[in-house]
């Protein structure tokens, strides 16, 4: 037996890792079974060039869990480690990384750290965040004659012993003995739980317990001719060691990908829209597969949905400044071993690399777009409302973006006509430019609640956007600052001949100045001067006696601070303010100047109460009184 003392020149470094490691402590399995893997891949390296004499069998990792014996055992049939190689990886290079890292990354957030553990030769050492002894067994591969096997045993001080064991076989086993602290992975469904996340998709194949599967019986068949079955107790293997992404788009079908789907998201009843497959190995190394989800009209932003891998190990879902922000949103897969892990988050934003990898995603995503507008546009037209929030969001945050999908973006109308915006600004041209030769776009955000202001714009012969989306309010904000001499203009935000000012003319006014001034006052005592500013306007006899709008600039400043969590200084809590329109040449306000003052009171009240409940603003109380009032005519 060989005792030793590493070489340690950080002071207790093994509670500095268990204590900094701590909140993420579950990636211990990851490091110890990925190790595992690479001993084996190096193991199949030498099987494939003639150098390994012996088969190479089995070589399933196997892990276990001994709940009796508080252990967590990972077995692998790889390469194996003589002594000296035990000496020279485990007690100086490993630890001596090990050192580095606490060093370098003691500053830095526990995210960052996480991250490149197994990148800077802390993978072995993690076992100790959650062990409070580790025994590795070793037994290296034939090189001409058999080669003793050695155990390695560490309590988590800097002493550790080097003897002579019995092992039969070639590989390493680590042997975790786990501390009261981590009881939680004494359990089997947690250890289920963490290879199904971590090692999913890893090369080789990884048993975790067996299961039972009921085979056929050859020759045997029930009363209605179905063969008979048998229960037999076969290996649990865990992962899919050929994940569909590492194919070549060629060799996939649309079910191969509808089924992966399937496999990353167990828990979705939905199928994505469409995929796109990544595969491109100049001028660096990425393949992945992303899905474009149906999603909802009541959408939940859920950006950790994408997997990062590196040659298959995952490493995060957290993958914002690797792929486009607004790509975030999408469903998939990318692994790429030139992603650098070992780097901070600020970083990895500047890296040049990763621009380029996050530039070749978008391209790859815009020409996939592209492709589907091209082949079918009616399909595509069908899936817009499912789509059109990523490609909303691509064009308000990336310029470049938003140059490749100005094309096929889609404008739909309260008709439910489709445009893409060339097309829509052609349609409007000749008929929504106002004195000042500007296009006017009217739009409606629901076309149930504006569904007067639509049908009064109709009625002039002009069309209107329906922009119900999450990401309208910013979109049309784009949309303007893009299109030169247009204006986006809501169209409840003012009375229907203020919206598109044709010329400087006006219609005559039934009421003098003096009736104006009266009715005015009498309305003023009515509503509630907080939330109303009385405007008195020369409509058309036909358009309503009282509309409520709302101004255009301090709604949509409204609207854009509520989406960006009510942040906007000044707009958080200043409350929604309106206009009540009162139209001078309609028959029922000209009448009010007739009415003593108890009748045209109650004459305005009803007016005023029919204005808000046809805006949903009639509320509560005010609801219950109107209809109260409304009854007692009948």
């Amino acid at each position: 037996m060989i005792k030793g003392t590493i070489d340690v020149k950080t002071e207790n470094i093994f509670p500095i890792i268990k204590k900094f490691l701590y909140s993420d402590h579950e990636i211990f399995l990851r490091e110890l079974v990925s190790n595992a893997v690479d001993a084996t891949q190096k193991l199949k390296t030498l099987a494939s060039t003639g150098q390994l004499k012996e088969e190479l069998g089995d070589i399933t990792i196997q892990v276990e869990v001994d709940k009796k014996k508080r252990t967590i055992t990972i077995r692998d049939r790889g390469i194996g480690m003589t002594q000296d190689e035990v000496e020279k990886y485990i007690n100086q290079i490993a630890f001596s990384s090990a050192e580095e890292f606490v060093k370098k990354f003691k500053t830095k957030t526990e995210a960052e750290s996480n991250a490149i553990i197994g990148h800077f030769g802390l993978g072995f050492y993690s076992s100790f965040m959650v062990s409070e002894k580790v025994e590795l067994f070793t037994k290296t591969y034939k090189k001409g004659g058999s080669t003793k096997p050695v155990k390695w045993e560490c309590d988590g001080s800097p002493e550790y012993t080097i003897s002579e064991t019995e092992k039969k076989d070639r590989g390493t086993e680590i042997v975790l003995h786990i501390d009261k602290e981590n009881d939680e992975f004494l359990e089997e469904y947690r250890i289920r739980e963490l290879l199904n996340k971590y090692c999913k998709f890893l090369p080789v194949p990884i048993q975790f317990g067996t299961k039972k599967e009921d085979e056929p019986i050859e020759g045997e068949a029930d009363e209605d001719g179905n063969p008979k079955t048998i229960s037999i107790e076969k290996p649990w293997i865990i992962n899919n060691i050929n994940p569909l992404w590492k194919k070549t788009p060629t060799e996939a079908t649309d079910e191969d990908y509808k089924k992966f789907y399937q496999e990353l998201y167990p828990m979705s009843f939905d199928e994505p829209l469409f995929n796109i497959h990544l595969n491109v190995d100049y001028p660096f190394n990425l393949t992945g597969i992303l899905y474009f989800p149906k999603v909802k009209q009541n959408y939940e932003l859920q950006r950790n949905k994408i997997q990062l891998y590196s040659n298959q190990v995952f490493v995060t879902d957290s993958v914002e400044g690797i792929v486009p922000d607004f790509l975030t949103l999408l469903h998939g897969v990318i692994d790429s071993p030139d992603i650098p892990l070992n780097v901070s988050r600020s970083f990895l934003q500047s890296d040049q690399n990763v621009k380029k990898i996050s530039g070749y995603i978008s391209k790859k995503v815009a020409d996939k777009l592209e492709e589907l507008f091209k082949k079918d546009r009616e399909a595509f037209e069908k899936k817009w409302d499912d789509i059109k929030i990523f490609i909303h969001y691509g064009m308000i945050s990336d310029a470049k973006f938003y140059d490749r999908a100005e094309k096929l973006a889609l404008l739909k109308n309260v008709d439910s006509k489709y445009f893409t915006i060339e097309e829509y600004r052609t349609h409007i041209e000749a008929n929504q430019k106002d004195k000042d030769n500007k296009t006017i776009f009217l739009y409606a955000t629901n076309a149930e609640d504006q569904f007067s202001y639509i049908e009064s714009a109709k009625e002039r012969g002009y069309d209107v956007l329906l922009m119900d989306g999450v990401l309208d309010p910013h979109f049309v904000n784009t949309l303007e600052q893009k299109l030169k001499d247009s204006s986006f203009v809501r169209v409840d935000s003012n009375t229907i001949d203020k919206l598109i000012v044709k010329d400087d003319s006006a219609l005559p006014s039934k009421l003098d100045d003096k009736q104006k001034e009266d009715l005015k006052a009498a309305f003023e005592k009515v509503i509630d001067s907080k939330q109303f500013d009385v405007s008195f306007e020369n409509l058309s006899e036909t358009d309503m006696p009282v509309t409520i709008t709302q101004n255009e600039f301090m709604r949509r400043m409204k609207d854009m601070n509520a989406l960006g969590g009510g942040q906007m200084m000044g707009f958080g809590d200043f409350p929604d303010h309106y206009t009540l329109v009162v139209n001078a040449n309609h028959a029922v306000v000209a009448g009010l100047t007739e009415k003593d003052e108890e009748e045209k009171t109650k004459t305005i009240q009803h007016l005023y109460d029919l204005a808000r409940l046809s805006k949903n603003l009639l509320k509560g109380k005010y609801l219950n009184e109107f209809v109260k009032r409304s009854l007692m005519k009948i």
